[in-house]
């Protein structure tokens, strides 16, 4: 990865709260061009299709540049203050804010063309809800669809700004197996010494005349 993350992590898909300090550089113009360039560089390969699910969109930093490039972006976030203040602020556009737990999504089987989470995986509260989180965003995409993104590696800085927030890290190094155990196929993983970002894709749907090739054969 080219771009090292240089300002805070974003938000939770999840379970508790962002501090002041934590939540004043999620909204900074520093944040905001490490944001814009990252997800650039993480969308680079990927087409997201007409319905997009964002996982955590916090203040709405990353929802701001997504939207740009997507038909229809759903955002899910479980702050209900962030939520209803991004919710007030693009009212009216292609982006539906909802307030909810991405590990419950009170979605339908395989809604989305596209899933994209930034730097929001380490605030939640433990691994098994990560991995029930991954096992739900496989659920609600179509097969085919990418799930993609960025989270931030464990340093000191990291540390600092989630003094009174939760901080799970996620490594880069097993993630990959993790994605595959929800039912994902890797695509990419690649690292700096900040920040990691992911490709993977729900497995298309193998047709019927692919499924019953092989029943006739001796």
């Amino acid at each position: 990865m080219r771009n090292v993350q240089k300002c805070a992590g974003q938000s939770l898909p999840g379970m508790g709260s962002m501090n002041l300090l934590h939540l004043y550089l999620c909204r900074s113009a520093c944040w905001k061009k490490t944001i814009t360039q990252r997800v650039s560089q993480v969308l680079a390969d990927s087409d997201l299709g007409p319905n997009v699910l964002e996982i955590g969109p916090g203040p709405g930093l990353t929802t701001d540049v997504l939207r740009i490039g997507v038909k229809r972006l759903t955002a899910i976030e479980v702050d209900p203050r962030l939520a209803e203040s991004l919710r007030s602020r693009l009212r009216g556009t292609n982006v539906n804010v909802l307030t909810g737990d991405a590990t419950t999504m009170p979605f339908a089987d395989a809604q989305f063309t596209a899933g994209v989470s930034f730097t929001m995986l380490h605030h939640v509260p433990s691994p098994e809800l990560q991995d029930k989180l991954l096992r739900e965003v496989c659920r609600v995409l179509q097969p085919g669809g990418f799930f993609v993104g960025s989270d931030s590696l464990q340093n000191l800085f990291m540390r600092v700004i989630h003094i009174g927030d939760t901080l799970v890290p996620v490594s880069p190094d097993t993630f990959g197996k993790r994605l595959e155990a929800a039912g994902f196929e890797v695509l990419e993983i690649a690292k700096d010494s900040r920040a990691f970002l992911f490709r993977a894709r729900r497995p298309a749907a193998r047709s019927n005349s692919s499924v019953n090739s092989g029943k006739d054969r001796p």
